[in-house]
C-alpha cells in the first residue's frame, strides 16, 4: 500500500502531466493555426510556433508544479503590464526617402586638390589626402584619375590606389559574370539585363583601366551583348549604347566590328550626330582618308545640330 507522501506525489505528478499535455495540444491545435491565419490576412508578427510549445511542455514535465507556475504567471504579468495597444496615432510610417542635409566640410573641401595636380606637384601630404577622399566618396567614378596614382613616387598612395582598383575590378568582374548568367535565363523577349549590361560596361570600359587583352575581352563581351539586344528589339539600344559600342570597339583597334557597328548606328540612327561622328574618329584613326571626308561633306550637308568639338573639327578639314 502507498503511504499518504507517495500518494500526493502520484497525484500531483498525474496532474501536471495532464496540464503539460493539455497546454501542448492546445498550443499546437489552436493558437499556433490562428496566429498563422492572423498573420497572413493582416501583418506579420512574432509570436510562439510549435517548436517553443514542445520546448515548454518538456520543461513542464522536467520541473513539475514549478514549470507550470513559471509559465502561468509570466503569461499573467503580461496580461497585466500589456493589456492595452500600443497609440501609434502620432507615429508615421513612410516609405519615402528621407534626405539628409549634412553641413559642409569646410576644411576638407578648403584642403582638396585635383589629384592630377597632386601627382604632378609630387606633394605627398596633399596626394594621400586626396586618395583618402577618393575611397570615402563614389570610387567608381574616379577610377581614371586613382589609376593615375599607381605610378606614384609615394609608396603608401600606390598601395592605397593598387587596393581600391584590385577590389573595384574584381567587383566589376563578378558583376558582369552576374549578369551573363541572368541574360542567359532571361526569356526570348526579355531584355532588361543585355540593357544593364551594355551601360554598365561602358562607364567602365571607357576608362581603359585594364591590361589590353583583358580590355579587348571585356569589350567583345559588350559588342556581343548589345548584338544580342540587337537581334531581339533593335528599338531598344540607344543612341548611347550604339556610340558606346562604336568607340570601345575602335579602342581595342577592332576597325572591322567598329565600322559595322558604326553602319549600324547610321542606319538606325540618321539624323543624330554621333553617326557621323563615331565614322569620323574611326576613319581619322584607320588613315582613310576619302571616307572620313565623305562623310565630312555629308555632316555638313545635313540638318543636323553640330556641337563645339566637331564644329573645330570641320573648320580644320574644311
Amino acid at each position: 500500500m502507498l503511504d499518504w507522501d507517495e500518494f500526493v506525489f502520484l497525484i500531483v505528478v498525474l496532474v501536471n502531466t495532464l496540464t503539460a499535455i493539455v497546454y501542448l495540444l492546445w498550443g499546437i491545435l489552436i493558437v499556433v493555426p490562428a496566429k498563422e491565419q492572423q498573420t497572413q490576412k493582416e501583418w506579420e508578427r512574432l509570436f510562439d510556433n510549435r517548436r517553443a510549445f514542445l520546448m515548454k511542455f518538456f520543461i513542464m514535465l522536467m520541473c513539475p508544479v514549478v514549470g507550470p507556475l513559471f509559465f502561468m504567471v509570466s503569461y499573467l504579468l503580461y496580461r497585466v503590464l500589456f493589456w492595452t495597444a500600443p497609440d501609434l496615432e502620432d507615429v508615421i510610417f513612410s516609405k519615402e526617402r528621407v534626405k539628409i542635409q549634412l553641413k559642409a566640410d569646410e576644411e576638407r573641401v578648403r584642403n582638396m586638390v585635383p589629384l592630377e595636380e597632386a601627382l604632378a606637384v609630387n606633394q605627398k601630404k596633399d596626394l594621400r589626402m586626396v586618395m583618402m577622399n577618393m575611397v570615402k566618396g563614389e570610387i567608381q567614378d574616379s577610377l581614371a584619375a586613382i589609376a593615375l596614382a599607381l605610378d606614384s613616387g609615394d609608396s603608401e598612395s600606390s598601395h592605397y590606389a593598387a587596393s581600391v582598383m584590385t577590389d573595384e575590378l574584381n567587383e566589376f568582374r563578378k558583376k558582369v559574370q552576374n549578369m551573363l548568367r541572368e541574360i542567359e535565363q532571361e526569356d526570348p523577349e526579355e531584355t532588361e539585363f543585355e540593357e544593364l549590361l551594355i551601360d554598365y560596361m561602358n562607364k567602365v570600359l571607357k576608362l581603359q583601366i585594364f591590361t589590353s587583352i583583358e580590355q579587348k575581352r571585356f569589350v567583345q563581351i559588350m559588342a556581343d551583348t548589345a548584338g544580342k539586344l540587337r537581334q531581339k528589339d533593335m528599338s531598344r539600344l540607344s543612341e548611347e549604347q550604339y556610340e558606346g559600342v562604336c568607340l570601345r570597339l575602335l579602342e581595342a583597334k577592332d576597325y572591322i566590328n567598329s565600322e559595322k557597328w558604326c553602319i549600324w548606328l547610321a542606319e538606325q540612327y540618321p539624323d543624330r550626330l554621333s553617326a557621323y561622328t563615331c565614322k569620323l574618329k574611326l576613319y581619322f584613326t584607320i588613315q582613310n582618308k576619302e571616307a572620313f571626308f565623305t562623310t565630312l561633306s555629308h555632316l555638313k550637308k545635313s540638318d543636323v545640330v553640330i556641337d563645339r568639338e566637331t564644329l573645330e573639327l570641320i573648320r580644320v578639314f574644311s
